[in-house]
């Protein structure tokens, strides 16, 4: 799908509004400015954030006795606080400017939260829906009757309609989300960006986009953190959403304890009818055979009805072993991100907003510290911020540098000892094939000097050594050699698959 944005359109222009501003006028002021954003946004983002909104309602605000004039005000209402943060920060600036344009004169843009308002009216009509005997399919619920009976809170059905509802409809599945994963709580970097906004659009339109999204990474990088974010999302957009989290250890159980009791029916009635299935660590499914048939049938029929499934991995998923091709293929159709370990200032981020959560102010001298000191993944940094909290309530000190540095002994001292340059050079030359006298020789061709920048790349991410340091210590080369590598292996980082997971091994083996 071509996402640039497109020409904008003939016969959208700019046309001063009259002093009677009337709702007739607003409409058309609103119905102009989607015809310019959809002129100007990738259609899927139109699509996505857009189109589904209710019109604006739009009003004057001052008169003509306002030195500044009168200004309209472009009301928005949405159906959730999720889709209210989206809005206002990435498209907030522009529908202002769009519709000031249009105008002829300034134009404020409010939003505001009113549940179910703002929804689009296809995913509105499904909460007035009921399955029939055949799961995918649904017909509207009779006049008078009580959409969702059954649930808690519902009208009970009648005595004589119990049976054939059960049939109807599959029993409602316990997501099993943690509501305290949301994505305002989840910091945002560069480490995450992309796997971030891909589940932000799959939060925002499921079964639409990104089908399956695959989300792979090291431990404690926020992958089960970022797939409860969409659930959540989408549960306080769609209350009646079917929706179910799991490990895939809890999958394998599940199908171990349906074969031992020849269940397989009730198997399909849980999963096969799900909205959105989030599982957690699919590499678990490695020499499965019949966890992999099962999962594969819930997968094509999930897909079939254009629900959608997130997955997340500690490999891409050619990377997976002992997993039936046809999966990992299907794995691969829709989108494959990378959530990176945090860089520092995303480190520095997690830290303080954690000790927030702790109701203490952690200075940023000290968040700095640690973060530069703990470097391989979210849960070790909140690890160590506990560490130091319990530190400074223990000794009843402030906490400073001092205190950290004390803290954290133990787990310096054990970093210090474990990783440092002379270690990144043998083990990226044994990973590589190639001499550990390679890493400091003049030698340019690029099977030596490609391994040599990832080193130097290494070196930089992985120890505290300054770049002149690194550069001695890779035969004396000067310090923007090394500032050069770490910008190139960085930068190819984020754009190539094959070398990102062989960053991640290295990375693995120098911490293991």
């Amino acid at each position: 799908m071509d996402n640039r944005p497109r020409p904008a359109p003939a016969g959208v222009e700019s046309r001063p509004l009259p002093e009677n501003f009337s709702t007739t006028m607003s409409a058309d002021l609103w119905q102009r400015g989607c015809e310019r954003l959809a002129a100007e946004l990738p259609e899927i983002q139109y699509n996505t954030w857009i189109r589904p909104l209710a019109p604006a309602e739009i009003t004057e605000v001052g008169g003509k006795d306002d030195a500044a004039g009168a200004t309209l005000v472009a009301t928005l209402q949405v159906p959730n606080r999720f889709k209210l943060d989206w809005i206002r920060s990435q498209y907030g600036a522009r529908i202002e400017h769009v519709l000031s344009e249009l105008a002829g004169r300034a134009v404020r843009l409010e939003v505001g939260v009113v549940p179910g308002a703002g929804a689009d009216p296809r995913r509105l009509a499904t909460r007035h829906l009921v399955a029939t005997t055949d799961a995918t399919t649904r017909v509207p619920l009779p006049p008078g009757a009580v959409a969702g009976a059954g649930l808690p809170g519902a009208a009970a059905p009648r005595a004589g309609d119990a049976g054939s509802a059960a049939r109807a409809r599959p029993p409602e599945p316990t997501h099993r989300l943690n509501t305290q994963w949301t994505f305002e709580n989840l910091v945002p970097g560069r480490a995450n960006q992309m796997a971030r906004t891909a589940a932000l659009h799959v939060a925002g339109a499921p079964g639409q986009m990104y089908n399956p999204l695959f989300i792979y990474g090291g431990v404690g990088l926020g992958k089960t953190h970022l797939i409860h974010a969409v659930g959540n999302a989408l549960l306080a957009d769609r209350p009646d959403a079917r929706i179910l989290y799991l490990h895939a250890e809890q999958f394998i159980s599940d199908v171990v304890k349906n074969y031992q009791r020849k269940t397989f029916d009730e198997l399909k009635a849980k999963y096969h009818s799900l909205d959105l299935l989030l599982i957690d660590d699919v590499q678990f499914f490695a020499g499965k055979e019949r966890t992999q048939e099962e999962f594969f049938n819930a997968f094509e029929a999930l897909l079939a009805k254009r629900a959608h499934i997130i997955m997340t991995s500690d490999t891409y998923p050619k990377g997976l072993v002992d997993i039936d091709e046809r999966l990992t293929s299907r794995f691969d159709a829709g989108l494959t991100v990378a959530i990176e370990p945090p860089e520092l200032e995303m480190r520095v981020a997690i830290l303080m907003r954690k000790a927030e959560a702790e109701a203490t102010v952690m200075p940023e001298d000290v968040a700095f510290f640690v973060a530069k000191n703990v470097r391989a993944n979210v849960r070790e940094l909140e690890g160590a911020l506990r560490k130091v909290l319990a530190y400074a309530r223990f000794s009843h000190k402030d906490i400073n540098i001092a205190l950290a540095r004390e803290a954290l002994k133990d787990l310096l001292s054990i970093q210090n000892r474990q990783i440092g340059v002379e270690n990144i050079q043998k083990t990226v030359a044994d990973f590589y094939k190639i001499k550990v006298a390679d890493m400091y020789s003049k030698k340019r061709p690029a099977s030596i000097a490609r391994p040599r920048q990832i080193a130097m790349y290494l070196a930089k991410e992985m120890t505290q050594k300054s770049l002149p340091e690194i550069g001695e210590l890779f035969g004396g080369r000067d310090h923007t050699t090394v500032l050069h590598a770490v910008r190139k292996i960085g930068g190819e980082r984020q754009k190539n698959t094959e070398l990102n997971q062989q960053l991640h091994v290295l990375e693995q083996t120098l911490k293991g």
